[in-house]
């Protein structure tokens, strides 16, 4: 009994002793800047606090607290080196346990009032006319709007994004014909340089009394799209004229557009439009306007981070910004932990540059671009920079930048993203480039779903940018848009010495993808369902041909790729200007499980430069059970005959920490 009460009273101790050895401060939107910033009385600014840690000593750990309530940020919080903390004793900036802290980039908005203008109720459909409420910006003193095109004014209603008032409210339209057609042709897809274009119905001509109508379109190719201010519309012959400069592709009969930022299609619940020059914002909104909340973001960015050492933000949600919520240069060992950041114009994380610095366990939703963007590493060097992205929920981003704007980037040498989930987005779950990065045990899902020409794990272009690990991750259920098919793991135009080993891909088109890359290995994968599982080509001696004596030769002399770091890290590349640089040379296929769908969509140009090594893809591999619900294999799998290892699924996907304490649903 005595050892028991001594082992209780020395983990009391502990307890106790930790806390005490923390440096404590508190913040509260209840709080005075006059107080001490103790917990009964607390500071009310994040800067006040701030200065409060500048003039500490910061030799054991420093905790602000942050209690409950709504944080409204005008400006960044600002950080810089005066603020860091110390290798073992860092700087926490942490919501109080069990309390909700909102950093708000965004302004509340109250007196929304029926409208009662009859030219604005006559540009207003029926329905929309006794359900539309409005309210003065100006004279709640926010002038700055913003663009129509981007980065602009948005409106939140209950923590939801709301839509700029659009037709049709779901899905595009298609373009029906050209007003000058032929006057663009890449490799016979034909179109026009001029944005005249097109369309069927009767519709747009609603839009002729609008102050300040746009179009929103994928107006060549289904992976570049732009948003471009509406010229004129001629009701009679159904043609619609953008204002030049005309998008940098051009336009093509068949592809898909809509209508946006027009008052006369306000005509469904959570839609709303912005009078730019009387500053009145319309909204319609989805539940009584007095028992909800709604945010107009104002703010860019939330916080901002400058050569800071050993800091964390942990618990927060971080929401409403027009921007990214949190920007960091040249930082190290700075956390962003078990954070909510969501409803932003951009991204939620940006990191540039510095060393060792991670976002995990974070739920990331409703940007308006991308999630976690990590740069760093020094590719002359090949130095790593140790940033990570780590069990992280992303989903239903890019609602604002459609286009390559990838729920996680990793560009420079050394960063990894890993156990994130991933799903719901127009385009890419994971973009990369330069080397050495790994990209493992993430699930991924329902993505690039408004493009065809597309991958959710994606690099492209470029023979230097090696070493990558893509391996033990979950791709399913990836078909691209109006389920035309897209890719899952796609090295573009010739990208090179990536390993896509030990991964699972479950309906995916075009699972794994070498576009006439080289030294390149497809190893130990489970497809299931995928049309095709594997394509490789030898584009480079093809269509692409002009790349290799300009964009790649360029790419490759601008890394020290003859000396003597680079030459035993990457030997492949020492001769390769006199070494068939066109031919896809050096891919290795090996030990790969098949099984239904179809196994290879190979170019015959290529075929023969690829090593196929014993493949499990003509008859059954006997799975313990039917996928999706399992791909384990019996161990009397055929494939394990042929040196196929078992793939550590129990690993993939989210887990529970101190930052995450449950589990998302997928």
């Amino acid at each position: 009994m005595r050892t028991v009460i001594t082992i209780a009273l020395t983990a009391i101790s502990a307890v106790l002793g930790s806390r005490c050895l923390a440096a404590e401060f508190f913040v509260s939107p209840r709080g005075d800047d006059a107080w001490p910033g103790t917990k009964d009385r607390p500071f009310r600014t994040l800067e006040v606090a701030r200065d409060a840690v500048r003039r500490s000593d910061r030799n054991e750990k420093t905790v602000v607290w942050l209690r409950a309530g709504v944080y409204e940020r005008e400006a960044p919080f600002e950080l810089t080196a005066e603020d860091s903390g110390r290798d073992g004793k860092p700087v926490t900036y942490r919501a109080w346990p069990g309390e909700e802290v909102r950093l708000v980039g965004g302004q509340q908005m109250t007196g929304w009032e029926p409208v009662t203008d009859e030219t604005i109720l006559k540009r207003l459909v029926e329905d929309a006319r006794t359900k539309v409420l409005q309210v003065d910006l100006k004279s709640a003193g926010i002038r700055d709007y913003g663009q129509v095109k981007g980065d602009g004014l948005e409106l939140f209603f209950n923590d939801r994004p709301m839509t700029l008032a659009r037709w049709p409210n779901e899905g595009f339209v298609n373009i029906v014909g050209l007003v000058e057609p032929d006057t663009v042709n890449v490799r016979g897809t034909k179109g026009s340089k001029t944005g005249k274009f097109m369309y069927d119905g009767d519709r747009p001509k609603r839009w002729l009394g609008e102050n300040d109508p746009w179009v929103h379109g994928y107006w060549f190719w289904d992976w570049s799209d732009e948003r471009q201010k509406v010229e004129s519309i001629d009701a009679d012959k159904r043609v619609i004229s953008v204002v030049p400069p005309y998008h940098h592709y051009g336009y093509r009969v068949g592809q898909w557009f809509y209508g946006l930022n027009i008052l006369a299609e306000l005509d469904m619940p959570g839609e709303r439009y912005l009078d730019r020059e009387r500053g009145i914002l319309y909204f319609w909104p989805p539940s009584p306007i007095e028992k909800g909340r709604a945010i107009v973001s104002v703010s860019d960015t939330l916080a901002t981070l400058d050569d800071v050492e050993h800091l964390a933000f942990q618990g927060i949600v971080f929401e409403a910004a027009r921007g990214t919520a949190v920007v960091m240069r040249d930082c190290k060992a700075v956390r962003i932990a078990g954070c909510v950041l969501r409803n932003l114009g951009s991204r939620a994380v940006q990191i540039e540059g510095g060393h060792n610095n991670g976002v995990i366990g974070c739920d990331i939703y409703g940007t308006g671009g991308g999630g976690v963007t990590l740069r760093g590493g020094d590719r002359a060097s090949l130095t790593p920079a140790g940033h990570f992205a780590d069990n992280n929920h992303i989903h239903h981003y890019g609602r604002w930048h459609r286009m390559y704007t990838p729920a996680i980037s990793l560009d420079g040498v050394g960063n990894r993203a890993t156990h994130n989930l991933i799903h719901d987005a127009p385009h890419m779950a994971i973009g990369f480039g330069g080397n050495d990065h790994i990209i493992e045990f993430n699930e991924i899902h329902h993505v690039c779903l408004e493009s065809n020409d597309a991958g959710a794990i994606y690099a492209g272009r470029d023979w230097t940018m090696r070493g990558t690990v893509i391996r033990h991750n979950y791709l399913h259920e990836i078909t691209g848009f109006r389920g035309r098919g897209c890719v899952g793991v796609y090295l573009d135009d010739m990208f090179c010495g990536t390993q896509i080993y030990g991964n699972v891909f479950y309906q995916v088109t075009r699972a794994a993808f070498i576009g006439g890359g080289r030294d390149c290995t497809v190893e130990n994968n489970i497809f299931v369902d995928c049309r095709p599982a594997l394509h490789i080509d030898a584009r480079a001696k093809g269509w692409a041909a002009d790349h290799v004596e300009t964009t790649m030769t360029e790419r490759l002399k601008a890394m020290p790729y003859l000396s003597e770091l680079w030459r035993n890290r990457y030997p492949e590349l020492v001769g390769i200007l006199q070494d068939e640089p066109d031919a896809p040379k050096g891919n290795v296929v090996a030990r790969n499980v098949s099984w239904g769908g179809r196994w290879d969509e190979v170019d015959s140009a290529a075929r023969s430069y690829i090593t196929f090594l014993d493949n499990c893809v003509d008859g059954d591999p006997q799975f313990d059970g039917r996928p999706p619900e399992t791909f384990s294999l019996r161990d009397s799998s055929p494939a394990y005959r042929l040196g196929f290892r078992e793939i550590p699924f129990d690993k993939i996907g989210l887990y529970v920490d101190e930052y995450r304490t449950q589990l998302s649903k997928p």
